[in-house]
Parts: C-alpha cells; sequence; structure tokens
C-alpha cells in the first residue's frame, strides 16, 4: 500500500499531478481543492495517498492532509458513493465542510456536490454521523491545538444542588476535550471554542462528543 509520496510535480491537469518520485513518475488524482493548493510544475509537494484497486483499474489518489485522506475512504463505505463522488464532495466542501455538513445532519450541503442526489446525501450523513467526531479531531491534540495541558481546561462546574435535587450528571470531559480539538481543527479560536462547548455541555452535561460537536457548531454559527 503506497501511503505517502513526496517529490516534484511534472505537469497538472484539472484532475491529476504526474508526481516525479525519484525518477519514477505517479499520476496521482486529487481534489479540485487539493489541486489548487498544490505548487506549480518543478516543485516539491509531499501528499498522503490512497491506492485503489479494481479487476481493470488501479488509481492513486492524493490528500493534502489526514483528514481529507479519512473522509475520501468513509465516503466510499456509503452505498451509491465511489471515488468519482467522494472526491467530488470533497472538491465542493472541502474536509472541513465534509465534517461540518455531517455532524450537523445538513444533507442538504453534501447534496450541493456535483453528481450527488438527495437520496445518496442523506444516506451519506445517515450512516457516516457517528465517524465525524473522530475524522474532525484528526491530525492535533487538546495540547498541541491549544498550547496547554487538557488537565488546565475549565471543567464546566455543576450547579449546587438543593437538598431534594439530585446530584447532577458529572460532566464528561474526555468529550469535552475531543470536541474542543475537532473545533480547533475545524479552524475555530481556542476561546470560542472553548466558550461554545462550555454551553453546550452546560445545556447537556451527558451529551457525548457527536453531539457536543454538533451544539458547539450551531452556537457558533453565524447569526440572521
Amino acid at each position: 500500500m503506497i501511503g505517502k509520496l513526496s517529490g516534484r510535480i511534472d505537469y497538472r491537469t484539472e484532475d491529476h499531478v504526474l508526481l516525479d518520485v525519484r525518477g519514477v513518475g505517479y499520476i496521482v488524482y486529487c481534489s479540485d481543492r487539493t489541486l489548487g493548493s498544490l505548487p506549480r510544475a518543478g516543485e516539491a509537494v509531499a501528499l498522503f495517498t490512497e491506492l485503489l484497486v479494481r479487476e481493470d483499474l488501479m488509481q492513486l489518489y492524493g490528500f493534502s492532509t489526514l483528514q481529507e485522506k479519512e473522509w475520501f475512504r468513509l465516503l466510499q463505505t456509503v452505498q451509491g458513493v465511489g471515488a468519482k463522488a467522494a472526491l467530488a464532495m470533497l472538491s465542493a466542501l472541502g474536509p472541513d465542510g465534509v465534517s461540518r455538513a455531517i455532524a450537523l445532519g445538513d444533507w442538504n450541503s453534501v447534496k450541493a456536490a456535483k453528481g450527488i442526489g438527495p437520496k445518496t446525501a442523506q444516506r451519506v450523513v445517515n450512516e457516516l454521523k457517528d465517524k465525524a467526531p473522530s475524522v474532525m479531531a484528526m491530525g492535533g491534540t487538546i495540547t498541541a491545538a491549544l498550547g496547554e495541558e487538557p488537565a488546565e481546561l475549565t471543567e464546566i462546574p455543576a450547579p449546587t444542588p438543593t437538598k431534594r435535587a439530585a446530584p447532577a450528571p458529572k460532566p464528561d470531559m474526555a468529550a469535552q476535550a475531543e470536541a474542543l480539538s475537532a473545533l480547533s481543527n475545524l479552524g475555530y479560536q481556542p476561546g470560542e471554542a472553548a466558550s461554545a462547548v462550555a454551553q453546550a455541555m452546560q445545556d447537556d452535561p451527558e451529551a457525548n462528543t457527536s453531539a457536543l460537536i454538533r451544539a458547539a457548531l450551531r452556537l457558533l454559527a453565524p447569526k440572521g
């Protein structure tokens, strides 16, 4: 399995590049967004790759991030989604956009990709919504994203119970940390991400990682 290639770009077309790796040329297919981020011909580049093997075909696909590569793999586990359709979704939304759409159940955004119908878009959201948090959290940890140890994160204080009240549910700090990491990887500033996750945990202290991310994204969405 070829998982990564580093070399120089010989040429690029509308859907692939020829990557020269020590004299061996590899044709690597990429999403529009990845192609747009690559340097000019003759310059060095490194890409994560996925090799697809069919009875009559072998093709390499390249990605600028592990998150994009993982979505490419997961999208194809949905019935009716092949490599072409997966690349279309990543081209239209980017890996961050795919993450947001699936986490929020926004199949209309998925449907905006070329060649993706409403039924396929709904299947993508329904079948992959539980996978979104782990993919969104790829490529970083709380320490790396926020520049501090996870233990220093502010735990949401439980309200002081009255004598008749039942003990408040204990916040799931692992879910809080994973949600913060996912939001940071999506480009949100640590302060606004922490505030949104804190509010989401206050609203539902028993929320799991997926629920926290969806609630925080709603809070962070532009108003009006």
